[in-house]
C-alpha cells in the first residue's frame, strides 16, 4: 500500500486484515512478549511476579494500613481481600498496558512506516495480543489462589471471555486514535499514563462502590472499567451470571469507540510518513 493513498475504513477491509494478517499477528505478539523480558535472568517468570508482588503490596496497603473491606464481616481474610482486588486489578492492567503503549507504537516502529509495506493497523492489535497474555497469567494465579482457598472454582469462570470482550473492543478502538495521536502529538504519552493512573483509583478496586458517598458514585459508575471489573468479580469470585443487557449495550457503545478508533487511524495514517 502507498503510504500517501488513503486507506480503506469499512468494517470489511478490516476484518480482511486481520484475516490475512493472522499469522504475523501471532508471531509478532509472541516477539513482544518475549522481547519484554529479553536479557532478564528469569525471563518470563517475570509475567508471573510481578502481578503477584504489586497484589501483596496493594492488599497490604489497603487492608492492612487503610483497613478496607469488601463486605461487612469483619472475619474476612486479607487473602479473601486480595482475591477481590486482583480481579480489579487485572482488568485495569489489561486496559492500562494496551493504551499507555499506544501512543508510541507508529514512533517505536518508524521502519514499518517508511521503508516497507506494513499493515500498520495490526500493531494496536499486536499490543493487545502480549496484554492479553499477561492477563492470562494473572487469571491463572487468581483461579489458583482461589482453589486454594475455597476448594472449588464456580462454573462461571468459564463467560470470563464474554465478560472481557467489550473492555478488548474499547481498548482497541482507543488504541488505534491514540496511536496515531501519538505521531502528532508527543505529550500524548505523557497524558495517558497519568489518566490509566487515576482511572485506577476511579474504579472499584481496591474498595467496593457501595462505599463511595452517593455524591460520588456517578462519577465511578461512569468510569469504563467499572461495570467490567464488577462483572469479572460476579462470574470469577460470587460465582453469579453477569448482566447481559448491560455487556451488550457496553459492547455496542464499545464497537462504536473502536470503529472511530479505526477510521481515525486510517484517515490520518498517510501523514505519518511525512511527520515521522
Amino acid at each position: 500500500m502507498n503510504p500517501h493513498a488513503t486507506a480503506p475504513v469499512s468494517f470489511k477491509s478490516l476484518t480482511l486484515s486481520l484475516w490475512r494478517n493472522r499469522q504475523l499477528i501471532l508471531q509478532m505478539t509472541k516477539r513482544e512478549v518475549i522481547g519484554r523480558y529479553k536479557g532478564s535472568v528469569m525471563g518470563l517468570l517475570w509475567s508471573f511476579l510481578n502481578p503477584v508482588f504489586m497484589l501483596i503490596v496493594y492488599t497490604f496497603v489497603f487492608s492492612v494500613v487503610f483497613k478496607a473491606r469488601w463486605s461487612v464481616d469483619a472475619n474476612e481474610s486479607k487473602t479473601q481481600f486480595a482475591i477481590v482486588l486482583f480481579v480489579g486489578m487485572i482488568v485495569h492492567s489489561l486496559f492500562a498496558e494496551v493504551l499507555n503503549r499506544a501512543p508510541t507504537l507508529i514512533l517505536s516502529n518508524v521502519n514499518y512506516v517508511k521503508k516497507v509495506i506494513f499493515p500498520l493497523e495490526i500493531l494496536p492489535v499486536i499490543s493487545m495480543g502480549a496484554a492479553l497474555f499477561h492477563s492470562l497469567v494473572s487469571l491463572a494465579v487468581l483461579l489458583v489462589a482461589f482453589v486454594i482457598c475455597n476448594s472449588h472454582l464456580f462454573w462461571m469462570v468459564i463467560l470470563t471471555p464474554l465478560v472481557l470482550l467489550p473492555l478488548v473492543i474499547l481498548s482497541l478502538g482507543f488504541a488505534w486514535a491514540l496511536a496515531s495521536l501519538g505521531v502528532f502529538i508527543r505529550d500524548v504519552g505523557q497524558t495517558v499514563g497519568i489518566i490509566t493512573t487515576v482511572m485506577l483509583f476511579l474504579s472499584p478496586v481496591f474498595f467496593p462502590v457501595t462505599s463511595m458517598p452517593e455524591a460520588y458514585r456517578p462519577l465511578i459508575m461512569a468510569n469504563p472499567l467499572t461495570f467490567i471489573i464488577e462483572q469479572s468479580r460476579e462470574v470469577l469470585i460470587w460465582g453469579h451470571p453477569p448482566n447481559w443487557t448491560g455487556l451488550g449495550i457496553y459492547t455496542l457503545a464499545a464497537t462504536t469507540v473502536a470503529w472511530t478508533g479505526y477510521v481515525w487511524f486510517q484517515k490520518t495514517r498517510k501523514g505519518f510518513a511525512d511527520v515521522l
